[in-house]
């Protein structure tokens, strides 16, 4: 394979009518570009929605209460209830394999009355009360001070974090922030750090920095909540889809309210790991596609490389037949053809990849200079695996191209081919 005089006759060959060459190669060129470029995409594209997710949990499921739409054991349909503290107890001895089970009680909201005062400033914020565990399940970063720990959920304390957005409108630039107070529905609470959420928030990052964090049990204790519970962030084992435990959840709250086994509606639930499969499902379906039209376009480039082939073999009729005179095998003839189809095949993808590289690096580079928290877009790439990918792609293709114009050129009978001129 790697003779020297064999490799200086396929340079030769394809090199006679370079400008034949050089557009034969561009179909193979342009065909592998066009395949990383729609892998990179669609890599990019998935970081930025990724991303979006701010690295939350996502094996994680919001649950609220809802009315029930079937009387049982004569409660009317319709009624109220609320989750209890002593559901989240329930939930975490009766199903297994669960991380994180979070009570949470919220004021305000998108719209609501204004109800954080500071000196002369008053806004309209989400508060929320929350335990420990809540940043794992919506991660931040903490740009000051510290967030809640369990040492302010035992003792009650009157604590809270702030997003940016609380800081900038509540407070002058260079003001202290931590250790001041803050009045939330007329109750003191003392600011003990700040934070940034991650990621864009399904497009509400902006909001998402205008929130408070506050311990579940001061929160209850200062708005007369008690033991209800808003709603809850239940987070299960990495390996355990939070999907498969969303029965027995239901069936714990359901036997502690008096509901009808099979009311659907009594429970509300928000399931972000179904959501976040779904996204990844379009991923892989993006990845097919990409997959499907780089190789339907680099296709056409192949068929062009068998065109050229099957030229250059009528071309060489004469060169071919001396061989066989001289008693070349059909296999070396063959393998001479295959190999030119190789190497072309080859030489010109290995560029297309080479200039693809260079785009995606060129793209990365300007991407690294922009602030992409906002954007669907993130760090388009390949990695090793498609570039493997792609020269296997490259090579069966070298084969397909060369092996008709190779089977033709052993066909030639030795006396045919000396009288052809």
């Amino acid at each position: 394979m790697f003779n020297r005089d064999k490799w200086s006759e396929i340079i030769e060959a394809l090199s006679s009518n370079w400008f034949r060459t050089l557009l034969t190669a561009f179909g193979v060129l342009w065909g592998i570009f066009i395949l990383v470029i729609l892998l990179a995409a669609g890599k990019g594209l998935e970081n930025g929605v990724k991303q979006g997710f701010g690295g939350m949990a996502t094996n994680t499921m919001f649950m609220w209460t809802q009315t029930p739409s079937k009387p049982y054991k004569g409660l009317p349909k319709g009624r109220r209830y609320n989750f209890k503290t002593g559901d989240v107890t329930a939930i975490k001895q009766n199903v297994p394999d669960l991380r994180f089970v979070s009570p949470r009680n919220q004021l305000g909201g998108f719209g609501g009355a204004n109800n954080v005062v500071r000196g002369l400033k008053t806004g309209a914020f989400n508060v929320y009360g929350d335990y420990p565990e809540v940043i794992q399940q919506e991660p931040m970063d903490i740009t000051s001070g510290r967030f809640i720990n369990y040492s302010d959920i035992n003792e009650k304390r009157k604590v809270a974090i702030i997003g940016e957005g609380v800081h900038k409108e509540m407070y002058e630039t260079g003001e202290e922030v931590i250790g001041s107070y803050i009045k939330i529905n007329g109750v003191n609470f003392m600011v003990i750090g700040t934070y940034k959420k991650k990621g864009n928030n399904n497009g509400d990052a902006e909001e998402a920095q205008k929130q408070i964090y506050v311990p579940f049990t001061a929160f209850s204790q200062a708005f007369n909540m008690g033991d209800i519970v808003g709603w809850m962030a239940i987070t299960a084992n990495d390996g355990t889809s939070i999907t498969e435990l969303k029965d027995k959840i239901f069936e714990v709250i359901k036997s502690r309210h008096t509901i009808h086994p099979e009311d659907d509606r009594a429970i509300g639930n928000f399931d972000l790991y179904q959501e976040f499969s779904k996204v990844n499902g379009l991923f892989v379906a993006l990845k097919g596609v990409a997959y499907f039209v780089g190789i339907l376009v680099l296709l056409s480039g192949i068929i062009g490389i068998s065109n050229i082939m099957l030229i250059v073999v009528k071309e060489r009729t004469n060169e071919i037949g001396v061989r066989r005179a001289l008693g070349a095998t059909p296999w070396s003839i063959r393998g001479q053809i295959l190999m030119e189809s190789i190497f072309l095949t080859i030489i010109s993808g290995m560029a297309g990849i080479a200039l693809a590289t260079g785009l995606i690096a060129i793209i990365n580079y300007q991407l690294d200079g922009m602030d992409t928290s906002d954007m669907m877009f993130a760090n388009p790439s390949v990695d090793l695996g498609v570039v493997f990918v792609a020269l296997s792609i490259l090579i069966i293709s070298g084969l397909l191209a060369g092996l008709i114009p190779a089977q033709n050129a052993i066909k030639v009978q030795p006396v045919d081919a000396l009288r052809t001129e």
